[in-house]
This record gives C-alpha cells, sequence and structure tokens, in this order.
C-alpha cells in the first residue's frame, strides 16, 4: 500500500469512528462481550444490541476480533490519557500515585462492561502477545516507573527496590482489587480502595521491630 492509499484509509477509518452509530456498536459489543464472553458472542447479538442490521457491522469492523481490536485502541487509550494527564497534573510521588490508583478504579467502576471485558480478555493466553495490549501495559508501568523514581529522589520511597518487582506488585494489586469488584457483582464503591491500596505501597506490612527481645531495648 503506498502513502496516498494508507492515509485515504485512514482517513475512511476516522471519519467512521466520529459517527454516532460507530459508538453505538463499539457500546454494544463490549456489552455482549461482557454478559456472553469473546467467544460465545456473536455478530448477530452485537447488531441486535445496537439496533442495526448485521451488514451494518461490517461496514465499520472487519470481523468480531476487530470490535475488541478497536475497543482496545479507542475505549482504554482514553483512560490511559487520563492516567498521564492526573499524575502530570499532581506534585509529590505520593500524591501521584494516590491520583493514578483513584481514577484508574474510577474509570473501570464506571463502566463496568468494560472493566470486565478489559480483564476477561488481558488475562487470555492467547491475547498476551497482542501488540496494543502490550503498548498499554508498558504505557503503565511507565508511569508507575516514573512515580517510583520521583519518590526515591524525595525520599520517601526506598532506593534498594527491584523496580520490575515494584511495578509487578502495583500492577497486580490494582488489578486484583478490581477481579475482586467484579467477582462480587459490583456491590460496594471500588474507588474506595484507592486509599488503602496505597498506603500499603507506600508503608508496607512489616511492623517495627521488637527490639525488647533482642536485648537493644533503653533500660533507662
Amino acid at each position: 500500500m503506498n502513502v496516498h492509499s494508507y492515509l485515504i484509509e485512514r482517513f475512511i477509518i476516522a471519519k467512521k469512528k466520529n459517527t454516532d452509530k460507530y459508538q453505538r456498536i463499539l457500546d454494544a459489543a463490549i456489552k455482549v462481550f461482557a454478559e456472553q464472553g469473546f467467544f460465545q458472542s456473536t455478530i448477530a447479538q452485537i447488531a441486535k444490541a445496537a439496533g442495526v442490521a448485521d451488514g451494518t457491522i461490517y461496514l465499520y469492523f472487519k470481523n468480531k476480533d476487530d470490535i475488541l481490536v478497536q475497543f482496545y485502541q479507542y475505549k482504554t487509550r482514553q483512560i490511559f490519557e487520563r492516567f498521564r494527564d492526573v499524575v502530570n497534573r499532581s506534585k509529590t510521588a505520593e500524591e501521584k500515585l494516590r491520583c493514578l490508583i483513584r481514577v484508574h478504579l474510577q474509570e473501570f467502576q464506571k463502566d463496568r462492561n468494560m472493566a470486565i471485558v478489559y480483564q476477561a480478555e488481558t488475562h487470555q493466553y492467547y491475547r498476551r502477545n497482542d501488540e496494543n495490549l502490550k503498548e498499554m501495559s508498558k504505557m503503565y508501568r511507565d508511569i508507575i516507573s516514573e512515580v517510583v523514581e520521583l519518590g526515591q529522589e524525595e525520599g520517601a520511597i526506598r532506593k534498594d527496590l527491584y523496580m520490575g518487582l515494584v511495578k509487578r506488585f502495583i500492577n497486580g494489586a490494582v488489578d486484583e482489587v478490581i477481579n475482586s469488584w467484579i467477582h462480587a457483582g459490583g456491590q460496594y464503591d471500588l474507588v474506595t480502595m484507592a486509599d488503602p491500596l496505597v498506603d500499603l505501597f507506600i508503608s508496607g506490612i512489616g511492623g517495627c521491630r521488637n527490639t525488647e527481645s533482642t536485648g537493644d531495648h533503653p533500660t533507662g
């Protein structure tokens, strides 16, 4: 494909995405995927939920997989833009981390269907090599690294940490909190978990050493 043809194709795709019908189909598809599971869902079910003919789906998407790919490209990228915005507007590392986690939980709570599909599909083995997922995961880990490194400069976070482990620890904890909320049917306020999570990240779970047992406790 030459440059001219490529630009025309991207223009047509962009124009389609600006239509209400595109948004309606995408939202309907995510709802169907969340309720039925991706593999069990059909184009006919998506078309019915969107209130369009089956053939209309193919004016905007190549197939069911393409719907999911565009969901990752469009919907989730919007969320990552919000992540970057709140981190940039915050000052200290702890404030940045609190805002990042709070917005993360807010966005997933706001759209439970999106949360279900995103969580389910990102944990599928066959999806782990998806370029969109890998890129988004890297974006999130990069933000965490940036915040942790700032915290180390501020003296709020230890410097003897293995960054790869820190990123997996934070990402994994948030991921598990969202999964638990989904499995509980979204019956509680997910955002209330933000501050306890950050407190755990910052303070850890270790208590103070009992110096009395070692004979180091001052006696006088």
